[in-house]
């Protein structure tokens, strides 16, 4: 090994491409091949987001309506009908709470729960949810079982 022979680590040194504005000698020289006036050949240009070349952009084309609210909680909904199917699986018992329907993969565990009365539920139930639709609460207790609100 000597002076003339050496090389960079292998992938340590990317190639940089074009060496534009260095000059009429490199071929590049000039207007550094951003071309004649506009915008595009100034320094310190980028493209807005949603740009469209002029064209009115479509978040502005769009019409805006509607309210959303900042405060909304999102609850995973699971029916009656749906409970019926797991103690019809052998999945749950006599009693179901919230880290119960995680590990079933119902919800997630930084998600509210709320139980809706669709279909029918025949097995006595102790549930704890966040939240239970008045029907669900009713098809619940009449089938002997108990609601536990979070």
């Amino acid at each position: 090994m000597n002076l003339s022979n050496l090389q960079p680590a292998a992938g340590s040194v990317k190639n940089q491409g074009k060496r534009v504005g260095r000059g009429q000698g490199s071929g590049k020289g000039g207007t550094a091949t951003r071309g004649h006036k506009g915008a595009k050949s100034r320094s310190g240009y980028s493209k807005k987001l949603g740009f469209e070349g002029g064209q009115m952009p479509l978040q502005r084309r769009v019409p805006k309506f509607g309210f959303t609210n900042i405060n909304r909680k999102e609850y995973q909904a699971i029916n009656l009908d749906k409970l019926q199917q797991l103690v019809d699986e052998k999945k749950i018992k006599d009693s179901v709470d919230f880290d119960t329907f995680v590990d079933l993969g119902l919800v997630g565990n930084k998600e509210l729960l709320k139980i809706l009365g669709r279909g029918d539920l025949k097995s006595k139930l102790t549930i704890t949810a966040h939240k239970f639709s008045a029907s669900a609460k009713e098809a619940i207790e009449k089938a002997g079982g108990e609601v536990i609100t979070l």
